[in-house]
């Protein structure tokens, strides 16, 4: 009966602290906690690393930055 309890108990602590749930996704939640839209990013075709907000060229080949395509 001891069991029961220690393993009823232990349940509803992994419930209730989130670790039996589905992993987060990435959430456009900035330090501040609140939510806010995702700006448009800018990378280079050659070096998929580079990220900028806006449009420009690479800083290691000179290319033309594209708008990154989100991610399904």
């Amino acid at each position: 009966m001891k069991n029961y309890i220690i393993a009823g108990l232990l349940s509803l602590f992994i419930l209730s602290t989130g670790c039996g749930s589905q992993p987060d996704q990435k959430k456009n939640v900035s330090a501040d906690g609140k939510n806010h839209k995702i700006a448009k990013q800018y990378t280079c075709t050659m070096h998929p690393d580079v990220l900028k907000d806006k449009p420009g060229v690479c800083p290691k080949c000179g290319m033309e930055l594209v708008e990154k395509e989100k991610e399904k």
